[in-house]
């Protein structure tokens, strides 16, 4: 059995100023999302659309307030809104973990749809250019859970040889941070950007990561101490499991529109502001 190796949280100090390693997580996924999209707008059928390394940078700032303000917001209302009820000061204290992943979707998303009308962009476009970007970025995010100690896995049988006593729990524990980052993160990506590396119908690439990612997280769950869960037809379902199914049912519909429509993304449909 491993034993959690409770890393000091914070990776830097200087007097007051603390940088946590949660926090350096998110520096990451973003530095990856750079990385990824100047590699992706070299591909030919995305050089063909138009995309320059502006637009990842103007995006990224989007995307930003997307995922923190999203995810935050997430994390308050679908999983411990009593909690914040009673401690409103702790939603602004992201360095503490506690992010949804749910609700920085939706938050990058609308991100997104605020900044495709901005620069005259088709919003499934958008979609399917930045979809591979997320996963690796994804996985930076459960690193940073783990190191933090959050969301602990359900009990493990002592044989199992990456069974883990996690700090405070007197059981052996999956560790379902890890999990998730190499199933709902790597895996997705190497999956995605394989499947991106084509030209696909409009739709189609943003609806495959909604698919892998709402699949991966619905297995994943099972591993990890559920937030919350509700009893359907006699099988408990966890939050994470519920939050998944729309995007698995939508992202199914998206991919089928997507093929029988046919339509390929297009260049930007006006002429971009200036200074953006």
């Amino acid at each position: 059995m491993l034993i959690h190796p409770m890393p000091d949280p914070i990776a830097i100090q200087i007097g007051p100023l603390a940088v946590h390693w949660y926090g350096l997580m998110y520096v990451l996924a973003f530095a990856l999302f750079i990385i990824l999209g100047r590699v992706r707008i070299k591909q030919p059928h995305i050089a063909v659309l138009g995309w320059k390394k502006e637009d990842l940078d103007d995006m990224l700032f989007y995307g930003m307030l997307g995922v923190v303000i999203g995810g935050r917001l997430g994390e308050v209302l679908f999983y411990r809104p009593e909690y914040f009820l009673h401690n409103p000061l702790e939603i602004f204290m992201v360095w503490h973990g506690g992010m949804s992943f749910h609700g920085g979707f939706l938050g990058v998303i609308l991100a997104m749809y605020l900044w495709s009308r901005k620069a005259g962009r088709n919003l499934f476009d958008v979609l399917d250019f930045i979809a591979p970007l997320v996963p690796l970025g994804y996985a930076a995010g459960r690193l940073g859970n783990f190191i933090n100690a959050e969301l602990p896995g359900r009990i493990a049988p002592e044989t199992l040889p990456w069974a883990m006593q996690w700090p405070g729990i007197p059981y052996p524990v999956h560790p379902s941070p890890i999990y998730q980052m190499l199933v709902d993160g790597i895996l997705v990506f190497i999956i995605l950007w394989l499947y991106a590396r084509k030209q696909r119908p409009r739709m189609a690439v943003g609806a495959m990561f909604t698919l892998l990612y709402g699949c991966a997280r619905f297995f994943t769950e099972y591993f990890r101490t559920p937030d919350w869960e509700v009893v359907w037809l006699g099988v408990p379902i966890t939050s994470g499991q519920m939050l998944s199914l729309p995007m698995i049912v939508g992202a199914i519909a998206l991919l089928v529109w997507a093929y029988k429509s046919q339509v390929m993304g297009t260049p930007p449909t006006k002429a971009r502001p200036a200074n953006t």
